[in-house]
C-alpha cells in the first residue's frame, strides 16, 4: 500500500452485530450506546479525494495504523476514542436527557408554510400548547419549537413575528413540565425561548447566521444542535454540489463544532445533525443516511431528522406528505441502528413504538444467554 502522508483518515464504523457475546477485542460498542461493530471502514481523503478505502476488523485496527504515518495514525486514534466513548446525559432544567439510546424530539411548527404542518397552529395558540403537551405526555423528550420554516424556498421571518409566534407557547409548555428546544437561527428568538423556559436551541445554520448567537448560548452554557446545510433555505434546492457529500458534511460540521467550542460552547453541550434535505439530491441524503455513523467520530450525539421529508415521497411513488408515515418509521429505525441518538420526527405515538420494538430486541440480544 503506498502511503500519502497528507491523506486523512475517516473511520466509518461497520460490519454491525446482534450481540457482543464471545466476541471480546472483536467488537466495539458505538458512542456508549446499544449498537455494535465489527469493522471500520477507513477511508484515506487527499486533496478532496478518496485515495483509499479499506475494511478494517475492530481487532486489526492497530495493526492497519502501524503503517500510517505517526500524525495519521494518532488522529485516527482519536477518532477511535470519540467513536467508542459514552455521550454524556444532558441536565436540561429538572429533567436529564440520557443518550445512551435513541430519544425522539417532537415537531411543532408554529409557522403558516413549513413544509408538512405549516398553519396548523399559527392563529390558535391553545391547540398549539395542548398538542405540544400531548406530545410530551405521548413520550417525546423535547418539544422542538419552531417559528420561522426553512422548507427550500421559504423566505425570512423577521426576528419580531417569530418571537410573538414562539414565545408564549414555550413559556407555557416549560411550565407544563416539558422540555423544550427552540428551533431558530436567530439570537434574539433564542433568548427569548431561553428567557421563557427553553432548555436547548436547535439552529438550522449552525451559529453561521446570527453572530450573537454563539456568545449567548455559550453565556447560558446552553446545549446546542449544529445543522448542516448548504445555502439559505430560499437557495438551498437550486443545484446543491459536492465533491464527496459524505466527508464535506463531516468537515463542515467539524468546522462548526470548533467555531463553537472556541466561542465557549463545550463539546459536550454540542450535539450535531447532517440536516437531510438541506442542500441536497437525493443522492446525497441517501449518501448520509448509508454513512450516517461516520459522525460519530465528532464525538458529539448525532440528530437524525428525515420524517415527512421529500426523500421519502421521490422512493415511494411521490407519497404527498400526509402519506410519509411508513417511510419516515423506516428512516427513524435507520437513524437507531446507526447509532443516533435523537430522531427527530413529527408521529410521536408511532415512531416511539417502532423504536420501543427495536428497543426490546436490542435488550434481548445483549442480555447474556445461560449456558
Amino acid at each position: 500500500m503506498t502511503i500519502s502522508r497528507y491523506a486523512r483518515l475517516y473511520l466509518l464504523p461497520t460490519a454491525f452485530v446482534a450481540s457482543p457475546f464471545g466476541r471480546d477485542g472483536e467488537v466495539a460498542r458505538l458512542a456508549g450506546g446499544l449498537v455494535w461493530f465489527s469493522a471500520y471502514e477507513v477511508i484515506a481523503i487527499d486533496g478532496g479525494e478518496r485515495i483509499a478505502s479499506h475494511i478494517v476488523p475492530v481487532a486489526r485496527i492497530e495493526d492497519f495504523l502501524a503503517g500510517w504515518t505517526n500524525e495519521q495514525a494518532a488522529d485516527a486514534r482519536a477518532t477511535v476514542a470519540r467513536i467508542t466513548g459514552n455521550r454524556p446525559p444532558l441536565q436540561l432544567g429538572e429533567s436529564v436527557l440520557r443518550f445512551d439510546q435513541p430519544q425522539i424530539m417532537a415537531i411543532l411548527n408554529l409557522t403558516p408554510d413549513s413544509f408538512s404542518d405549516g398553519g396548523k397552529y399559527l392563529d390558535d395558540p391553545v391547540a398549539a400548547i395542548e398538542s405540544g403537551l400531548a406530545l410530551d405526555a405521548a413520550g417525546a423528550a423535547i418539544l422542538d419549537v419552531g417559528g420561522e420554516s426553512t422548507r427550500p424556498g421559504a423566505k425570512p421571518v423577521w426576528e419580531g413575528d417569530e418571537i410573538a409566534r414562539t414565545e408564549p407557547i414555550v413559556r407555557a409548555l416549560a411550565r407544563g413540565g416539558a422540555v423544550v428546544s427552540i428551533d431558530s437561527r436567530k439570537a434574539a428568538v433564542m433568548r427569548a425561548a431561553l428567557d421563557a423556559g427553553a432548555a436547548i436551541v436547535n439552529d438550522v445554520s449552525a451559529l453561521s447566521y446570527d453572530p450573537d448567537a454563539a456568545p449567548l448560548l455559550a453565556g447560558r452554557q446552553c446545549p446546542v444542535v449544529l445543522m448542516h446545510h448548504q445555502g439559505s433555505p430560499e437557495t438551498m434546492q437550486r443545484e446543491p454540489r459536492y465533491r464527496d457529500v459524505l466527508i464535506d458534511v463531516y468537515d463542515w460540521l467539524e468546522q462548526r463544532v470548533a467555531f463553537a467550542e472556541r466561542a465557549g460552547i463545550a463539546r459536550d453541550r454540542i450535539i450535531v445533525d447532517p440536516g437531510i434535505g438541506f442542500g441536497k439530491t437525493l443522492r446525497h441524503n441517501l449518501q448520509l443516511l448509508n454513512g450516517l455513523a461516520l459522525f460519530h467520530g465528532l464525538g458529539c450525539p448525532i440528530l437524525l431528522g428525515a420524517s415527512r421529508k421529500r426523500i421519502i415521497g421521490a422512493l415511494s411513488g411521490e407519497a404527498p406528505v400526509d402519506q410519509r408515515l411508513g417511510g419516515s418509521v423506516a428512516l427513524a429505525l435507520h437513524g437507531a441502528q446507526m447509532g443516533a441518538q435523537l430522531l427527530r420526527v413529527h408521529d410521536v405515538a408511532e415512531t416511539l413504538q417502532a423504536v420501543r420494538v427495536w428497543r426490546g430486541m436490542r435488550d434481548e440480544a445483549l442480555t447474556p444467554r445461560a449456558c
